[in-house]
């Protein structure tokens, strides 16, 4: 039993390791200004880079639960290691935006989300009786890799220049991503039914998932909290400028606070999610999030204020994005939860699109983020009726049983 436990805490360090790693992508805003003053393109044309790294890493997920079941997890994490890494050094060589698009678009987020679903998946069922916990800690690391490398990206740009820094870059991740697989092992599932609040729920198949209302109602929370935070991250330093009125080099703060609170709510909202319930909480950072963008919409914003909203979002958003891994491993059960969970978090990818479409649609910051609240408060009210597959119609049984013996 002991050897077991050890065993599962080196593969939770293998995890960390190669999610560190892949958390490096989100350090992309530091490229922009240098290609552009290297390259002379247009920083638009840059920046649309990253949404096709965030679109390829999104797509990847429905694939990557069969790749995981040809060639098992830990010959697909070092694959997609070296693909990822690969697709950094080769972007140290390009000379023209298509190219870019291609190897840190859609070679670099293919491979990073391919190692991001199933190195996640797999820890989840390592621990299902602390899915809360786990996940935090393992999206914790994602985050923690994007903060570090901040530094370590940052200081590289400044010493060696910008396409330097993608050889260099890529292969450190290359070394972290392969390194931290060959302490990953296959976790082994049995064909036993997942109890959900003292109710048993099947192991569903993709297929049957789909014939589930609780799938979409799944997709549309996952979407609106998506969009929230990823809207937020993208523009936070300007709405700072323009709706708080700070100075740029205040506002270029707020960038750090999301990523420490974005992080940090990966890891206490999830640990927090296996003692008081998932979709409790899971409301709980909705309404939060709706509050926090309602304040931005409608009250005139100070440094203090401005900071506390920015803070509220990025830490629910945080939250969120680590507990809808174990939210899906409840309602769907563990077996096929690397590619059940893929199809929910398209609404991480669709999230990342359309924020820029409808603050554009709508006519700016303002409008967007009351647009957002009223999508949060609608998702609040689904996740305090939502219940998993069967579980409502077995407590109706109940309920009605204790009728008739009361009679």
């Amino acid at each position: 039993m002991n050897s077991q436990t050890s065993n599962r805490w080196l593969i939770v360090l293998g995890t960390i390791i190669v999610q560190m790693g892949l958390g490096t992508i989100y350090t992309w805003s530091l490229f922009n200004q240098p290609l552009v003053d290297h390259f002379g393109w247009q920083l638009n044309s840059v920046a649309i880079t990253f949404s096709i790294t965030s679109f390829a890493l999104a797509i990847s997920t429905l694939f990557a639960g069969k790749l995981q079941d040809r060639w098992g997890i830990r010959r697909l994490i070092a694959t997609a290691g070296i693909v990822l890494g690969a697709g950094l050094i080769i972007s140290s060589q390009v000379s023209a935006l298509w190219m870019l698009y291609i190897m840190a678009g859609v070679v670099v987020g293919f491979a990073d989300g391919t190692a991001y679903i199933t190195s996640l998946s797999n820890i989840i069922k390592w621990f299902p009786e602390k899915k809360g916990l786990i996940s935090g800690i393992s999206v914790g690391a994602y985050g923690t890799g994007s903060l570090l490398f901040k530094y370590i990206n940052g200081s590289l740009i400044q010493h060696v220049g910008v396409s330097h820094t993608f050889l260099y870059w890529g292969i450190i991740v290359m070394i972290m991503v392969v390194g931290g697989s060959f302490l990953v092992r296959e976790a082994k599932v049995t064909n036993q039914a997942v109890t959900v609040q003292g109710i048993q729920t099947k192991d569903y198949t993709v297929k049957e998932m789909l014939k589930t209302k609780e799938v979409y109602l799944l997709f549309v929370m996952f979407f609106t909290a998506c969009m929230s935070g990823l809207y937020l991250i993208g523009i936070v330093k300007d709405i700072g400028v323009r709706l708080a009125g700070l100075d740029v080099a205040s506002a270029a703060n707020a960038v750090a606070l999301v990523a420490i609170f974005n992080t940090v709510g990966r890891i206490i909202l999830g640990a927090l999610s296996d003692k008081v319930g998932r979709l409790k909480v899971v409301a709980g950072a909705l309404l939060v999030t709706a509050a926090a963008v309602s304040v931005l919409s409608f009250v005139q914003l100070n440094y203090g204020l401005f900071f506390a909203c920015v803070a509220g979002i990025a830490f629910c958003f945080g939250g969120n994005i680590t507990i809808f891994p174990a939210i899906v491993a409840d309602f769907f059960g563990l077996k096929n939860q690397s590619k059940n969970y893929g199809i929910v978090y398209q609404g991480f990818g669709i999230g990342a699109l359309s924020g820029s479409f409808i603050a554009a649609a709508l006519g700016g910051f303002a409008p967007t983020f009351t647009f957002i609240a009223v999508l949060s408060i609608i998702s609040v009210v689904i996740a305090l009726f939502i219940k998993a597959p069967g579980q409502g119609a077995v407590q109706r049984k109940e309920k009605g049983f204790e009728k008739t013996r009361a009679a």
